[in-house]
């Protein structure tokens, strides 16, 4: 479970800001270089879209990480955010506590 302080950033800031920026790239250029539309990478850059693992497997090859680096980044952004809409109180438990000094 993810802590509920501050939400994680959204992948597409940390792909504009430390990835595309930092290498004075345009998004026309690492589009192009990533072999999809502009739209489809700007809008994950302007953070209205989430990262696929296609596009992990893409992102990763272009800037010599790894598919799982953006996989998480994307998982922990859409858990925190799942975190804050569910009510744990109302959801019925089907397990058993194990019993201790038995």
């Amino acid at each position: 479970m993810l802590k509920k302080g501050l939400p994680p950033v959204h992948p597409g800031e940390i792909l504009r800001e430390m990835f595309i920026k930092e290498n004075n790239l345009t998004i026309t250029e690492v589009a192009k270089g990533l072999g999809i539309a502009r739209a489809n990478l700007s809008a994950v850059v302007n953070e209205h879209a989430g990262i696929s693992p296609e596009m992990a497997i893409k992102l990763s090859e272009a800037f010599g990480n790894t598919a799982q680096f953006w996989i998480n980044l994307q998982k922990n952004y859409e858990l925190w955010y799942a975190e804050q809409k569910v009510n744990r109180a109302v959801i019925r438990h089907f397990y058993t506590v194990a019993k201790t000094g038995s």
